[in-house]
């Protein structure tokens, strides 16, 4: 059995691409998935997660993950912008799932206690949309979020420019209350920041390799879609970039990455280019504001990884074939 891991996700195509890696790949062993609001609407992310659950991911139902609904609006309190023009109006591009408008039972949000529970320290939890689901579990029970093994977000862009603003990357954009809740209370968070997954680019031959040899048939929509709207915006972009799978994958390959440790903060703003973004803060001597005694925490964060080996991985996950 794989390491046990609960995501939170906001539902686009490289979170959709990010589960079906998980769910293919022996050393992953996805128990739950908390879907919220982000690239789409909760709603339709909730009938797509739905649709991949009973119609793709098809495991025995004592195996299958538990489905979870989660924030519907961010903390920030604002009315949200959503991109179907980036990841299509149910997250999976051009798919669309059968009969979304079907009703279904979801466990109720605070199943994720039950998880925690259940899983104690063997459970790593992988967010890879907005976090306000998670900063909300930090809120409301803060010891039992010390039970967890390790977390990796998807989030932030540090001496790099943004994906939404000039400085400022979704994730943490989307909500950086939530971002700094999680940054102040979490003790044992990995960041997999913008400057690092832009760089897990699979290439349309990747694509056609794995649609030829895969059994996944909505891969290759979803991800030639994804391309697409790069390629527009970026002529000379060579393939999709697939931020929420190099952040699932780091869960396995601690040693396909480098990383440094800093304390962060996220600009609050609510309006601006500043608003969401990330600063680490490089200085030795550290905040001459904060007490001398007083322990600064500080988050790993990840700089580089090595793409050969992302290449491998990837390609012999979703393929279901050992890529040398």
């Amino acid at each position: 059995m794989g390491k046990k891991v609960l995501v939170f996700a906001d539902i686009g195509i490289d979170d959709i691409i990010a589960l079906i890696y998980g769910y293919l790949n022996d050393d992953i062993d996805i128990v739950g998935i908390v879907t919220e609001y982000g690239n789409i609407p909760r709603e339709n992310a909730l009938a797509t997660v739905r649709y991949l659950n009973e119609q793709v991911l098809i495991t025995d139902e004592s195996t299958q993950a538990v489905l979870i609904a989660g924030a519907e609006n961010p903390m920030i309190a604002e009315t949200v912008e959503f991109v179907p023009e980036i990841h299509g109006e149910y997250g999976m591009g051009p798919v669309i799932p059968e009969n979304p408008e079907d009703g279904f039972t979801l466990e109720n949000f605070f199943t994720i206690v039950d998880l925690i529970d259940q899983y104690g320290d063997e459970l790593y939890i992988v967010n890879i949309g907005r976090m306000t689901s998670l900063a909300t579990m930090f809120l409301l029970y803060p010891n039992k979020m010390e039970k967890i093994k390790n977390i990796y977000v998807m989030g932030g862009a540090f001496w790099e420019p943004g994906n939404i603003t000039a400085v400022s990357e979704a994730n943490f954009h989307g909500d950086p209350v939530a971002a700094q809740i999680v940054l102040t209370y979490a003790d044992n968070v990995t960041i997999i920041p913008l400057n690092v997954t832009k760089n897990a680019i699979v290439t349309p031959e990747m694509v056609d390799y794995i649609d030829q040899v895969g059994t996944i048939d909505i891969v290759k929509p979803m991800i030639d879609f994804y391309y697409n709207f790069y390629k527009e915006r970026d002529p000379s972009v060579p393939g999709s970039p697939l931020h929420d799978v190099l952040t699932l994958m780091a869960v396995n390959n601690e040693d396909m990455f480098s990383y440094e440790e800093y304390p962060v903060h996220i600009v609050q703003a609510t309006r601006g280019t500043e608003r969401g973004q990330s600063i680490a803060d490089i200085r030795p001597f550290g905040n001459l504001e904060e007490e001398t005694e007083k322990e600064i925490k500080t988050h790993r964060i990840a700089f580089n990884f090595d793409y050969p080996t992302f290449f491998k991985d990837f390609m012999s996950t979703m393929s279901e074939q050992r890529i040398e």
